[in-house]
């Protein structure tokens, strides 16, 4: 393999993909392995993940908690600045591997290794998104990529690894797809999500029932905003995991927030993915409630003319990035006076903005009235569209003058 490794941290999710990778890494390294879990928000998945690592041979396995670090900076920065990928997708997997990077670099550190390896294939973004962050936190760490270097091409190869190794092999017939899970998302693609053409699988979904099933009575629900981020949910104050969390299960009740779409991969090709995402779409849509009364108009058409430029950093992974960073502060100084409340109506598969209100508004209906004001003359306007219809004036002259 050409690298001498001593031991290595692994982003590890006791999956078959990286319970093989971990077997595999002493056996072709001759290397100590440290089994790396981030608790982002999966849930039960965490269960029996460290024992199930010290079993398959790790030195030592540790699950820490992230998911207030998780929402509070990096899910809430992205949303300050609105980002979507590609028009739908809300970033989830790519907005965590950062984090997740960043935790397996300090590990490594603690634990005197010095490579580090992750589950991605050869053929998707999270390679990208792993290898670019540990190359920003510490170039001279190793990365070990086994999709990259091993023979083991087909599913039924890593099975017959898995079996001469004695490995538990959590996928099963029922279940032929990949999915990554964190607070704000679930997502599902490979396997039978291949054939674009055909529907997923109404069973496959875990975080929000399907629309028909949702309750037949809408919900009505306010949502603070301080700075650009959501700090309460009906006035109750919230931590940032835990107010992702409430709406996660607001949105999951009604079935709000799933999303079908091809996109389009940084290594090149498309690719089919579900997307459940029911906190973070109430989330964004009453943010921009928030922020279309509190937001100047010219800071406004800036930061959005930005937003498709900040979405694929993120989803390229250039999370660490200099270019992130400038980003940052400028989406972070247009959200200064995003102060105030958006009420939603949520019902059955909708989130409908019902009211937006903030002691820092911009609006102000003594200007914007039809009735007789004070503060605006009309007349004024005629000057205004002279103005700005002179270049339109001269292009039609020299037309006429063209013939």
């Amino acid at each position: 393999m050409g690298i001498h490794v001593k031991k290595a941290v692994l982003a590890y999710s006791g999956g078959l993909d990286t319970s093989i990778i971990l077997k595999w890494l002493i056996e072709t390294y001759k290397c100590e392995v440290v089994a790396f879990s981030a608790d982002l928000g999966q849930g039960e998945e965490l269960s029996g993940l460290e024992a199930k690592a010290i079993a398959t041979g790790a030195v030592k396995a540790r699950i820490e908690n992230l998911q207030e670090e998780f929402v509070k900076d990096f899910v809430f920065p992205a949303f300050r600045a609105n980002a979507i990928y590609e028009g739908q997708y809300l970033l989830g997997t790519s907005i965590a591997r950062p984090l997740i990077a960043k935790h397996q670099i300090r590990i490594a550190r603690e634990e005197g290794a010095d490579a580090v390896s992750h589950g991605a294939t050869g053929k998707g973004n999270d390679q990208v998104r792993f290898e670019l962050a540990y190359i920003a936190l510490n170039p001279d760490i190793k990365v070990i990529a086994p999709w990259r270097e091993w023979d083991l091409k087909s599913r039924t190869a890593l099975v017959q690894f898995a079996e001469k190794h004695g490995i538990p092999i959590p996928v099963t017939k029922a279940k032929p797809y990949s999915s990554d899970r964190n607070l704000l998302h679930c997502s599902f693609e490979g396997g039978i999500l291949e054939d674009p053409w055909s529907a997923p699988d109404p069973e496959m979904f875990v975080l929000s029932v399907s629309p028909e099933q949702a309750p037949d009575k809408p919900e009505i629900i306010e949502i603070d905003f301080e700075k650009g981020d959501p700090v309460a949910v009906n006035g109750e104050r919230l931590s940032p995991a835990q107010l992702l969390h409430r709406l996660n299960e607001l949105g999951g009740k009604h079935g709000i927030g799933r999303v079908d779409l091809v996109e389009n991969r940084f290594v090149g090709m498309k690719s089919r993915g579900v997307y459940e995402t029911p906190g973070g779409t109430i989330m964004r849509i009453a943010h921009m409630a928030v922020e279309s009364i509190t937001m100047d108009r010219e800071v406004m058409y800036v930061r959005d003319s930005l937003v498709p430029e900040y979405a694929r950093l993120i989803y390229n992974g250039f999370w660490y990035s200099p270019e992130m960073k400038m980003l940052q502060g400028m989406m972070d100084l247009a959200q200064e006076n995003v102060y105030g409340t958006a009420r939603l109506k949520l019902y059955k598969g909708n989130c409908t903005i019902l009211g937006r209100k903030s002691d820092r508004s911009l609006f102000d209906a003594s200007f914007a009235t039809f009735e007789e004001d004070d503060v605006y003359r009309q007349d004024d306007a005629s000057g205004f569209i002279r103005l700005q219809g002179l270049r339109l004036q001269i292009a039609s002259l020299v037309r006429k003058k063209a013939g």
